[in-house]
């Protein structure tokens, strides 16, 4: 969100990360930005003056219990899913002009909807216009199908209308993956050379002048796995694997659709999200995605640098908002404030 943020020409001066190794992956690439890096709760006050300036309040509670694929704890009794509260209490106390709350579109069904009726009511109540919309980030280019709601808010009574598709011919995962380099089962090299020039505007995008290429890390997946992957046509998941290659599978319906799905390269990415349990498989090798190449798929630019085991690293890059879907929220924000200032100079 922050990466999208300033992408979109927002300054951004105050954040906060509980997860230690995410915290370790912002301060590095967020050098200029203060950096709270404990549990929200405990923070009592946003610092800083903003005298004078516009002031936006972003951010994504916990998303996970909200998912689709979580069905276990997808309701009122998880304790992370009531965590949007504590956007809220900040909204409340440093009452910022704008604010832009993200999550997972299942929000909207969790409980009959009644968490999203909750924020926008406690919103409302703060005096806060409302606009609110799913996006999905392969209509703006991203080279994924990841679907998100905003809810984007004004103290000054606009309501900012959500952002227009930008790609009207999503990217396909091959045109994000051309120039990286060729990877082995359990790759480990942090830094590479790329392995041919930039061939596709959104790659070139990405790249911005690197000469190497970070990230180049990959699960090492046992020998029965890169059995399985052969299987796997592009686009396909593990019902295309021989039933006698699946034996430790109990019954068929512990495999979901997701599972051992290989990236259809001439089409947009499914969802990057746990993609080591889920075994994604790389588009053309039999093998899962490194870092980098997940976070192509995420909009990262390689200059982004990611901290921590190669778990952890994954982890971060899965539940990740796409920078370049984020931007285009924030420059929604960005005209709206811009139109305002306008007519106030104008009555002035």
């Amino acid at each position: 969100m922050t990466l999208g943020a300033k992408l979109a020409g927002v300054n951004v001066v105050f954040a906060v990360e509980a997860d230690r190794h995410a915290a370790l992956t912002y301060a590095f690439n967020h050098p200029g930005v203060e950096l709270f890096a404990d549990d929200i709760r405990k923070l009592r006050k946003i610092p800083g003056s903003t005298e004078g300036q516009q002031t936006i309040l972003f951010g994504g509670p916990p998303c996970q219990g909200f998912s689709t694929s979580n069905q276990r704890t997808r309701n009122r009794a998880n304790k992370a899913n009531w965590m949007f509260q504590e956007f809220i209490r900040l909204a409340r106390s440093w009452r910022p002009d704008w604010i832009v709350f993200e999550n997972v579109k299942g929000i909207a069904e969790t409980e009959g909807g009644e968490f999203l009726k909750i924020i926008l009511r406690d919103f409302e109540n703060l005096g806060y216009a409302l606009s609110k919309g799913i996006l999905n980030a392969a209509k703006f280019g991203v080279p994924q199908r990841r679907e998100r709601l905003f809810v984007i808010g004004s103290r000054r009574g606009i309501i900012v209308p959500m952002p227009e598709p930008t790609t009207p011919n999503p990217i396909p995962v091959q045109r994000a993956f051309t120039d990286l380099p060729i990877l082995e089962n359990g790759a480990d090299v942090e830094c590479l050379p790329y392995r041919c020039s930039a061939r596709s505007e959104y790659v070139h995008q990405l790249r911005n002048g690197e000469v190497e290429v970070s990230g180049n890390l990959v699960t090492r997946n046992a020998d029965f796995v890169l059995k399985r992957y052969k299987y796997v046509k592009p686009g396909g998941n593990w019902e295309d694997i021989p039933p006698r290659l699946m034996a430790n599978y109990r019954v068929d319906f512990e495999c979901h659709t997701g599972i051992y799905h290989r990236l259809d390269p001439i089409k947009p990415s499914v969802v990057i999200g746990n993609y080591r349990k889920n075994m994604l498989i790389h588009p053309f090798q039999n093998r899962g995605l490194s870092v980098r190449e997940a976070a192509r798929i995420q909009s990262f630019p390689d200059r982004y640098q990611f901290k921590g085991s190669i778990g952890f690293q994954q982890q971060q890059v899965g539940n990740a908002v796409p920078p370049l879907l984020a931007r285009e929220a924030f420059k929604s924000v960005l005209v709206a404030s811009e139109q305002f200032l306008a007519r106030k100079s104008s009555r002035t």
